[in-house]
């Protein structure tokens, strides 16, 4: 039998294509085939090119009254953090130290990952309710506040905003380990007496506090969850 270039014969792959969604959720009686709008309402993903980035735009002083509403409460009025919530502005010349501060400006790769995760996750709480325009704004203050963007009138949109570049892209790559490492690949797998020698501990994850060390006083007094 032929197949195709993924595995799948030929046969069955001309089966499948001939099968229509609306046929699929008849036969199997559960459910109903999504419409354009509601797909719509989940394809919100946004590329590193900016493939995806709605229609929209906004400026870092634009952007500081949207942040002072809606994300200072977590992230502070500059983004320096609040109580445990991330830090997004600072941190340039850490990443090498052995207390890494990981923010916008410091470490992500792309600007249009600041985009599509404020968009889709943010504000903690009460995801997707921030207009294009609101979320243009708000990743243009980030950008001001990481000293990315100098002009806070500057206007960022769709056409724009993924030819903006974070300090920190040229340490990101595609994932090369199929052809850099396969000379050290094993068919059988070592599990016993691996190592040439010891192991030793080479670096420790940074200490977030975020687990209490002991219970408060409300939490000793509160009654029973039921």
């Amino acid at each position: 039998m032929s197949r195709s270039r993924n595995g799948i014969s030929a046969a069955l792959a001309a089966l499948v294509l001939a099968t229509s969604p609306a046929a699929a959720a008849e036969r199997l009686n559960i459910g109903r085939v999504a419409t354009p709008e509601e797909i719509k309402g989940w394809d919100i993903d946004v590329r590193p090119d900016g493939q995806g980035l709605p229609v929209g735009k906004g400026t870092a002083a634009l952007g500081e009254t949207v942040f002072q509403e809606r994300c200072a409460s977590c992230h502070g009025e500059f983004g320096e953090g609040a109580g445990r919530w991330p830090e997004l502005a600072g941190g340039a010349g850490t990443l090498k130290s052995d207390s890494p501060v990981k923010t916008v400006g410091s470490y992500w790769p792309y600007v249009s990952t600041v985009f599509d995760f404020v968009h889709r996750a943010m504000p903690f709480g009460a995801a997707q309710t921030l207009t294009p325009d609101e979320t243009y704004s708000v990743t243009a203050y980030l950008l001001y506040l990481n000293d990315i963007l100098k002009d806070q009138d500057f206007e960022v949109n769709e056409k724009n905003l993924a030819s903006i570049r974070l300090p920190n892209e040229k340490n990101f790559f595609m994932d090369d380990r199929e052809t850099a490492e396969k000379e050290f690949w094993n068919a059988e797998p070592c599990m016993t007496n691996c190592l040439p020698k010891e192991a030793t501990i080479t670096g420790r994850a940074r200490v977030l506090d975020v687990t209490p060390e002991k219970a408060s006083e409300a939490a000793k007094t509160a009654p029973p969850v039921q």
